[in-house]
């Protein structure tokens, strides 16, 4: 029988029509959450994951289509919301270039979405968490907020900022509540590599340097910095985020 902890609690994930969001939201629907999902995608794509997500176990799923370039969009999209208990900032977009031929539109909109769009959607759910003494902030930034690569400084320079981030909003946040009521806590998860659609341009690039060798590819690619030489799965993501939203991980 499936824990359903989070029975009665509302949950958004941004960026959860597919990959590491989808699976999160799978998840806090299987554990008993209403769960408000924000991503991109056409409306078929928009219909089959809130179709896995209701099947997960939430039949009321909702999807915002709010842009997150556009703060006045996540403004109204977390009215809409209403008073959260879990926020997963997951949305994220990529794109390779030295700093020198960078697009500057590329980096502006890396940063708003990576960075900026967890700001805007913290700062509607914070205040709200700390005056009901619980509340769980997941950011799903990655390995590049802790580590640099090259061709990639906007996407480095956005999960770094949101590592950052989290740090404060943690601490602004740790004293609201108590063991009992479960807290408020503010995590980042850094993954590595994870087989989403966002890494697919750089494992095809790879593939085709190994002549078409699509597990040569991804065994390139992994060396630079995954001593395992192995992916992680979106659900295995999700299980870390789902045990952030648990009462015992209060002091994390």
């Amino acid at each position: 029988m499936t824990d359903r902890f989070l029975e009665g609690r509302r949950a958004l994930v941004t960026g959860a029509t597919s990959g590491i969001g989808l699976a999160v939201a799978r998840a806090l629907a299987a554990a008993g959450a209403h769960v408000q999902i924000n991503g991109l995608g056409d409306a078929g794509q928009v219909e089959a994951a809130l179709a896995a997500v209701r099947a997960a176990g939430d039949p009321g799923a909702l999807h915002h289509g709010a842009d997150l370039r556009d703060p006045a969009a996540i403004r109204a999209m977390m009215a809409l919301a209403g008073p959260l208990d879990v926020l997963v900032n997951n949305a994220g977009v990529q794109f390779t270039a030295p700093l020198g031929s960078l697009p500057d539109e590329r980096w502006d909109q890396i940063l708003a979405i990576n960075l900026s769009a967890c700001f805007h959607t913290l700062k509607a759910v914070l205040p709200g968490m700390q005056a009901r003494g619980f509340g769980r902030v997941v950011n799903i930034a990655s390995v590049h907020g802790l580590v640099a690569s090259v061709a990639k400084a906007p996407y480095v320079a956005a999960k770094h900022g949101l590592v950052g981030l989290s740090k404060v909003a943690a601490l602004e946040a740790a004293a609201a509540g108590s063991r009992e009521s479960g807290g408020v806590t503010v995590n980042c998860v850094c993954p590595g590599w994870v087989e989403t659609a966002l890494i697919e341009p750089q494992i095809a690039a790879r593939a085709a340097q190994a002549g078409g060798d699509r597990e040569a590819g991804i065994r390139a690619l992994l060396a630079e910095k995954q001593p395992s030489g192995r992916m992680a799965l979106p659900e295995e993501i999700a299980a870390l985020v789902l045990f952030l939203c648990r009462r015992a991980a209060h002091n994390i």
